[in-house]
């Protein structure tokens, strides 16, 4: 019980959390008229005129890491069916960050492994002060996944779960009563719930809407701008807006991660300026933060740009360079209380 009482005030009620005060941002667009070179220029003079003491950590809200073939081979085996087809082992994860200058990460358990933890759970051992773990919540109906959180979370150092609405028992939702037990359970361990909406945020508003009304002590995180693409019809243009109006849950952060998985364009994903513009607006840079999705980014557009396609989408609207410190870092480092720095 002494790790409860340590791990609750980890994550401070998001209310608490005010250093960045929300202002409605005017998001202009599109920005034709404005020339790459002026952009960069004025980006330049910004962030001298607010250059920080020190550099705030550069920290990545979510990534993945899995065996590799010898690893799964000898000690750590894939989940049947769920074999990688590219390489996600930790030595080419901590590789990439070191070429790309990221100094920690959430790392997100993989359905490689499905729900056996045991290769993350060997990671954050060896770089306790590098990596932050995030657990799959099992739904299973015998009230199981419950222990397995309290057991992950109190003897192996996770500080989140991940809930997959595509795992649940067919015909059920994450608001049945395991999902409520484990939402529930979540919030009195003081760790927040990620939510993947893979196949549209439509689908599962609702039971989201429900979770946070009913546990609004549950901190919620949003994967992957909750896969909203730049709209460009009337479903989608509601989808976007539900996420917008999502803002009106203190405890919901929004994880600007997988830019390619919710982008139109290539690289470096310009179409998102606006998406990210409003939801600043709505959200404040305190409660938005900066992903890569390794090792599925790789291909895309590698690790490294992965986190320079930021900045080139910040360049293109009224944010400040202290915003982009908190989408880069800091609002992960005060959601978890600085648990990179120890």
């Amino acid at each position: 019980m002494a790790m409860v009482v340590r791990l609750t005030p980890r994550l401070l009620s998001a209310t608490a959390q005010v250093p960045v005060p929300v202002v409605q941002l005017k998001c202009p667009w599109p920005f034709a008229h404005i020339s790459t070179k002026t952009r960069f220029i004025v980006s330049a003079a910004r962030m001298a005129a607010n250059e920080p003491q020190s550099r705030t950590k550069i920290i990545d809200s979510h990534l993945h890491v899995w065996a590799s073939p010898q690893e799964a081979a000898d000690k750590y085996p894939y989940f049947p069916g769920q074999e990688p087809t590219l390489p996600g082992d930790v030595d080419f994860l901590l590789k990439s960050m070191e070429e790309a200058g990221v100094d920690g990460a959430l790392i997100v358990q993989p359905i490689n492994h499905k729900f056996d933890h045991s290769l993350v759970t060997s990671v954050l051992k060896k770089y306790p002060s590098k990596f932050v773990g995030c657990c799959l919540a099992n739904p299973t109906e015998d009230r199981s996944g419950v222990k397995q959180l309290e057991h992950l979370i109190l003897q192996d150092n996770y500080r989140a779960v991940r809930f997959n609405p595509y795992l649940w028992p067919s015909g059920q939702q994450m608001t049945n009563e395991v999902g409520k037990a484990i939402f529930s359970k979540a919030g009195e361990l003081g760790i927040p719930v990620g939510f993947m909406c893979m196949k549209g945020l439509s689908l599962h508003i609702s039971e989201i809407e429900e979770l946070c009304t009913e546990f609004p002590s549950t901190t919620v995180l949003l994967d992957h701008l909750a896969f909203c693409k730049p709209p460009i019809n009337d479903e989608e243009k509601l989808a976007f807006s539900a996420l917008l109006k999502l803002s009106r849950f203190p405890q919901v952060y929004v994880k600007f991660s997988a830019l390619f998985r919710v982008s139109r364009m290539p690289f470096p994903y310009q179409d998102l300026s606006h998406s990210l513009c409003q939801v600043v607006s709505s959200f404040g840079a305190n409660r938005v933060m900066w992903g890569s999705d390794f090792p599925f980014v790789v291909p895309e557009c590698g690790y490294k740009g992965a986190k320079e396609a930021v900045s080139l989408i910040v360049n293109r609207i009224p944010l400040s360079s202290t915003d982009l410190e908190w989408i880069m870092g800091r609002t992960v480092l005060q959601l978890f209380q600085n648990q990179w720095l120890t």
